[in-house]
């Protein structure tokens, strides 16, 4: 789910943002009526929400375009408005306007109203696995997939090199002997990354298991300029990687 909100005030578009940030969509934000047009041509969002008084192009103006556009004509717009006047009202309203609130108003509220035209759902709570097999391994067909977090700190490289020396004992006993290194969320490299690198090869020679690293160009270069790993076989994709196992 698309949702843009159109409005001068920086702090009414974070209330926006902030009122939709618990539910699965993306919010897309622009500054005046020129920029949300743009943006809602580009974006094609589910939902519009757009005051009225902005420079450059007001919303009474952008609502007026949107709705001559037979690409953007059906998206529902939600308007903001410091006005609550009869006439300002009905001629929103005219335009084909869903609904429309008064400043200053709250997230809940506008939720209230965006649920009766969109379809919201709750973003689904992701609980931290206690498991480093099931935070850094998984299985791409055949091949081990190993994916290094962004921070290797000592702990960190006890713990994945813990959990490889069970994880090669079931690639081994279920046949699988390839395994792919991948570096692409590692941010810096440290004394700990290399050590880990090098223990990781060590246990996949010792226990004959192929293996390739992937990671970032920079990271690569980087890489070659260790003596421990610059004869690294280096890929930039895992797709990449695989292919070469």
């Amino acid at each position: 789910l698309k949702v843009l909100t159109v409005d001068d005030s920086k702090t009414i578009r974070m209330i926006v943002k902030k009122a939709f940030r618990p539910y699965d969509c993306e919010l897309y934000e622009a500054e005046n009526g020129s920029e949300g047009l743009e943006a809602a041509g580009s974006v094609k969002p589910d939902l519009i929400v757009l005051d009225i008084t902005m420079p450059i192009m007001n919303g009474i103006e952008m609502l007026g375009k949107l709705k001559s556009d037979p690409a953007l004509k059906k998206i529902p717009v939600i308007m903001l408005t410091a006005e609550s006047g009869k006439d300002n009202v009905m001629q929103i309203v005219k335009m084909g306007v869903k609904d429309y609130m008064v400043k200053p108003f709250k997230g809940e509220q506008l939720i209230e109203r965006a649920i009766k035209l969109v379809s919201l759902e709750p973003k689904e709570k992701e609980k931290p696995s206690d498991d480093p097999s099931k935070k850094y391994f998984s299985m791409n067909g055949d091949i081990q997939h190993l994916a290094l977090p962004q921070q290797i700190t000592r702990s960190i490289t006890v713990e994945i090199d813990k959990s490889l020396q069970a994880r090669i004992k079931d690639m081994l006993s279920s046949g699988i002997n390839k395994l792919i290194l991948d570096l692409g969320r590692v941010t810096q490299i440290n004394v700990s990354l290399i050590r880990l690198i090098m223990s990781i090869i060590q246990n996949c020679e010792k226990s004959k298991i192929r293996f390739r690293v992937v990671c970032t160009s920079a990271m690569t270069d980087e890489l070659k300029g260790f003596q421990e790993t610059s004869e690294l076989p280096i890929h930039h994709t895992v797709e990449e990687a695989a292919a070469a196992l």
